[in-house]
C-alpha cells in the first residue's frame, strides 16, 4: 500500500515538473527558434484538435438539448409552466452540460490521439533523438497542443452550447407545441452574461488540463503497443476526473465571485 502511495506521489510530482517546463516554455517560446514556425505548428494542431472535433461536439451538443426538453417538459406541464422550460434547458446548458460533455468529448476524440501520437514517437525513440539533435521536444511537440487546446476549447463550448439550444429548442417548440416567443423570452430573461463567462472560463482549464495529461502520458508510456495503449486509456480517465474535480471547484469559485462581486455591482 504505502509503496503503491509513494509512486502515485512520485508520478504527481514528475507531472507538475512537466506542468512547470510546459509553462516555462510558453512564456519563453519567442525567443526559441522562430516564431512564424511555430504559428504554423499552433495552426496545424488548431485544425487538428478544433475543426475535425466539430461533428462530435455538434452531435454531443444537439442531443443534450434535445434529451433535456424531453425529460423536463412533463414535469413542466404538470404544474403549468411549459413555456419556461426553455430558461431551464438552456441555463443547465450553457452552464454545466455543455461545458463539460464538451471537455470529456474532447478528452476521449483529442486526448486520446495526443497520447498515441507522442506514445508512439516516444517507444520508437523519435523524443530521444530529437533531444540528441539539441530540439527541446517539450517546445517543438508539446506546446502547440497545449496552446491549440487552451485557445479552442472555449469555442468549442461556444458551440456546444448554440447546438443545445437548438436542440432543446427544437424539441420543446417544435414536438411540444410551446410559444417560440415564450421560449426565447424566458431563456432570456433566466439566463446573464455571467452564466456564459462561467462556461467559457471552465472552457480554458478544462483545455490545459487535457492538453498536459494526455501529452504527459504520451511522453511516459512504457515501451511496446500495449503501453500506448495503457497510456491512452489512464489519459482518459484522468482527463475526465481533472474536468470533474475542475468543474466542482470552478462551480464554488464562480458562486462566490458572483455572490461578493456581480450581486453588489446589479444592486449599485
Amino acid at each position: 500500500m504505502f509503496s503503491l502511495l509513494g509512486k502515485r506521489i512520485t508520478e504527481l510530482g514528475h507531472f507538475w515538473i512537466f506542468t512547470a517546463s510546459v509553462l516555462t516554455n510558453w512564456l519563453t517560446y519567442p525567443n526559441q527558434g522562430s516564431s512564424s514556425e511555430m504559428r504554423g505548428r499552433i495552426w496545424r494542431q488548431m485544425f487538428e484538435i478544433g475543426f475535425k472535433s466539430i461533428p462530435v461536439i455538434m452531435i454531443t451538443g444537439g442531443f443534450v438539448g434535445m434529451t433535456l426538453a424531453l425529460a423536463g417538459y412533463m414535469q413542466f406541464k404538470s404544474v403549468g409552466l411549459e413555456s419556461r422550460l426553455g430558461s431551464v434547458i438552456n441555463l443547465s446548458v450553457i452552464k454545466e452540460m455543455g461545458p463539460v460533455l464538451a471537455a470529456v468529448m474532447l478528452a476521449g476524440r483529442v486526448g486520446g490521439a495526443l497520447t498515441a501520437e507522442l506514445g508512439t514517437m516516444k517507444v520508437t525513440e523519435q523524443i530521444d533523438a530529437l533531444k540528441a539533435m539539441g530540439t527541446d521536444p517539450i517546445t517543438l511537440l508539446v506546446l502547440p497542443r497545449f496552446i491549440a487546446c487552451i485557445l479552442l476549447m472555449p469555442f468549442l463550448i461556444i458551440y456546444a452550447d448554440l447546438m443545445g439550444i437548438l436542440g432543446g429548442y427544437v424539441v420543446s417548440v417544435l414536438h411540444f407545441g410551446i410559444s417560440s416567443e415564450a421560449y426565447w423570452r424566458y431563456s432570456a430573461s433566466g439566463i446573464e452574461n455571467w452564466d456564459v463567462f462561467t462556461g467559457i472560463g471552465k472552457g480554458l482549464l478544462f483545455g490545459a488540463s487535457i492538453a498536459l495529461i494526455s501529452c504527459y502520458k504520451g511522453f511516459h508510456c512504457k515501451n511496446g503497443a500495449y503501453g500506448v495503449g495503457q497510456a491512452c486509456t489512464q489519459a482518459f480517465v484522468k482527463s475526465f476526473i481533472m474536468i470533474l474535480l475542475i468543474d466542482f471547484i470552478m462551480v464554488i469559485v464562480f458562486q462566490n465571485l458572483y455572490l461578493t462581486f456581480w450581486t453588489q455591482k446589479s444592486i449599485l
